[in-house]
């Protein structure tokens, strides 16, 4: 049911994985992510869209969006992916697919989210879990948590926290209730305060105990680390070595191999 973008380390994929979350897919747009190699380990089929395969970045969101699809992916999770969505990914999912952001939106989107929360010099800065629209961080909120800023030696490392925790409690209770459209998803557990700027209801509490990747949806410069022999394809890796689970009747055409390093575009 659930699709996960990545483009970074994957801590926020672990959260899902660690939580049993249905996780059928995960995608990247760099081959060299380690992300990928969680999803390996989760026995989990894995695939690299870069955009130095592909004419354009609708186009490689358009066969990305497929590739989801063939896995039987419903729900799509950016978990620290770095690419804004085109449209031709957004309308294969519409109202499904959910991002988790360092900052209490709308107050400091894009890629420096901590960075910009502490030259405001505001005392409680936070994570949010949105909606993905077609704008930088700018979707519909589902829930937020406050997170003090000081002590600020550990504030990265307690917004982690904060995302670890609640990403997986929002997924869950999204495909939990998947008869529910989306755009007016019920209410999640636990939560307190209510956000009145979001048509989600989102709530915004103080932090938990134990607060660990931080997760953006702003652009990126696009991906250099594969080769451009090719205007269309990424790369398919299944769980391990020698998969042979991938579809290969798309306009994906990607080589399905095992998670050996320096691959190169497929035709």
């Amino acid at each position: 049911m659930i699709g996960v973008l990545v483009s970074g380390e994957g801590t926020n994929l672990q959260a899902l994985i660690d939580a049993g979350l249905p996780i059928l897919a995960v995608a990247s747009n760099r081959k060299d992510a380690p992300a990928l190699d969680r999803a390996r380990a989760a026995k989990i089929p894995s695939a690299t869209f870069a955009l130095d395969c592909h004419a354009t970045r609708e186009e490689r969101d358009l066969v990305m969006a497929g590739w989801l699809e063939e896995h039987g992916v419903e729900l799509v999770v950016l978990a620290g992916y770095m690419h804004l969505l085109t449209a031709p990914f957004l309308t294969r999912f519409p109202d499904r697919i959910v991002n988790v952001h360092p900052s209490l939106l709308p107050k400091f989107p894009g890629a420096h989210a901590i960075d910009d929360a502490l030259a405001a010099g505001v005392d409680a800065t936070g994570v949010t879990v949105h909606l993905v629209d077609e704008g930088l961080d700018s979707g519909p909120v589902i829930v937020q948590e406050a997170v003090p800023v000081e002590p600020r030696e550990t504030l990265v490392q307690r917004l982690h926290a904060v995302e670890h925790r609640l990403l997986p409690q929002v997924v869950r209770e999204l495909i939990g209730t998947r008869s529910v459209d989306m755009s007016t998803s019920s209410e999640i557990s636990n939560s307190s305060d209510e956000s009145s700027d979001s048509a989600l209801r989102g709530h915004v509490h103080g932090p938990g105990p134990g607060e660990t990747d931080m997760s953006t949806s702003s652009e990126i410069s696009n991906s250099s680390d594969e080769s451009s022999d090719s205007a269309l394809r990424g790369h398919v890796h299944g769980p391990g070595p020698g998969e042979s689970d991938e579809s290969s009747d798309s306009a994906l055409r990607g080589h399905v191999h095992g998670p050996g390093p320096g691959e190169t575009c497929a035709r």
